[in-house]
């Protein structure tokens, strides 16, 4: 199982990134991202420590943590340089918090962050044809998200991706640790959005890109 969207005690999760991990290797993990919600308060703070912590994690070789962060409900035209700075301080993972049918996130939200250097737009809710269109051309995952409320929307997502040809992940956007899942409750999720077993392997392995690349 790999997971691309979790959030530890440095937002709100509930777990020091150690124990998020250790339980993510219960689990039966083999690479987990830290994606800690920010804005422009919290990013100089957050990034910092989180690349800390997994660096160490990663150096005791059970699992491969990478440093990221979910850029969330800020203006979308300050999301490029969010996206940008988040990079510069150095998150591997850059994800941008979609417009979730269940959270009031600004219009527009989904298409500025397709427009921006980010990996995975989470939660994209209700996304437009010409928003997934974007996503396939400027190489933009698109999240299949197990989480309870955002998941409302997945068979959307993937219906509109196999369309335009859209990149999906499969994320747990944990907050505590019983969103963890095994890949096996995964695949269930994925199969409940109309995706093929063939198609779920695809986008298992869309996972499995993004961590070698980042590693």
């Amino acid at each position: 199982m790999i997971d691309l969207h979790t959030h530890s005690i440095f937002s709100d999760g509930e777990l020091v990134p150690s124990e998020l991990a250790r339980r993510a290797v219960f689990k039966g993990y083999r690479a987990v991202a830290i994606t800690d919600h920010a804005d422009h308060s919290n990013f100089d703070f957050i990034i910092p420590r989180i690349i800390e912590v997994c660096s160490r994690i990663s150096a005791h070789g059970s699992i491969v943590a990478l440093p990221g962060v979910e850029i969330t409900h800020v203006d979308p035209g300050d999301i490029e340089k969010l996206a940008k700075d988040a990079r510069g301080l150095g998150a591997k993972i850059v994800v941008v918090h979609g417009e979730t049918i269940v959270e009031p996130v600004i219009p527009g939200t989904n298409r500025a962050a397709l427009e921006s250097p980010i990996d995975i737009l989470a939660h994209p809710g209700l996304i437009t044809e010409e928003e997934v269109r974007l996503a396939a051309k400027n190489s933009v995952f698109l999240e299949i998200s197990t989480r309870k409320g955002h998941s409302l929307t997945n068979g959307h997502v993937a219906m509109l991706a196999r369309k335009c040809g859209a990149k999906l992940v499969l994320n747990t956007d944990s907050h505590a640790p019983d969103d963890l899942m095994d890949r096996d409750m995964a695949r269930i999720i994925a199969a409940g959005a109309g995706l093929s077993d063939d198609e779920i392997d695809a986008m298992f392995k869309n996972s499995e890109y993004l961590v070698e690349k980042n590693k």
